[in-house]
């Protein structure tokens, strides 16, 4: 079972993508992912039970701080306890499908035990973006004006970036029985409280 990545589409101009979505990565990540997943399909072919899934977005409060989601979480919880007064970030536009870590780490599970191997996109169907998680994060710590805090600094965006990428997952809805079953608002709320009981036991 291998752990692919939707950033084997690069910049995807169609939305949403499916299994059959033409893979063209643009950065390094993508391409060993790409190369990942032809090796898993040639193996596949010389019949061992081999699986693929896409992984679309995945979070968790145990996403590193390097990571956009994990550092708006973390510097929003900074900001409501006092200890910072602004957040910088990159493309506020960009939409991403954003999931719960551990939903596709049960897709990941049900498609290594399914009878027949395969290819699986494992995404929520629904993009939202950087702005909208910024936005569920103020929320989540009780900050409603929220505008006049976050700062956009082109050194953090990304030189080649996709304005939206969006799985399908209706294989494996329907072949693995698989849904998310965690919110986009929940998912921001869940990392949010985790980043405020740590930016409170530091203070």
């Amino acid at each position: 079972m291998q752990a692919s990545s939707s950033e084997i589409f690069g910049a995807a101009t169609a939305n949403p993508q499916t299994e059959e979505t033409p893979i063209r990565p643009v950065s390094p990540y993508g391409a060993a992912k790409a190369f990942a997943h032809h090796l898993v399909a040639v193996y596949r072919g010389r019949g061992l039970h081999a699986s693929s899934g896409i992984l679309y977005n995945h979070e968790s409060p145990r996403r590193p701080p390097g990571f956009v989601t994990r550092k708006i979480t973390a510097g929003v919880a900074a900001i409501a306890t006092g200890a910072e007064s602004e957040l910088s970030l990159g493309n506020l536009d960009a939409r991403r499908d954003w999931g719960w870590a551990p939903d596709y780490v049960d897709a990941l599970v049900r498609a290594s035990r399914a009878e027949q191997p395969g290819d699986y996109v494992v995404a929520t169907g629904v993009a939202h973006s950087v702005r909208d998680f910024v936005r569920a994060a103020f929320t989540a710590a009780g900050i409603d004006d929220w505008e006049h805090r976050v700062t956009v600094d082109p050194r953090f965006a990304r030189p080649v970036d996709a304005p939206e990428m969006r799985g399908d997952a209706s294989r494996a809805r329907e072949v693995l029985g698989w849904s998310p079953t965690v919110s986009f608002e929940e998912i921001v709320a869940r990392m949010v409280e985790n980043d405020l009981h740590l930016a409170r036991r530091a203070v």
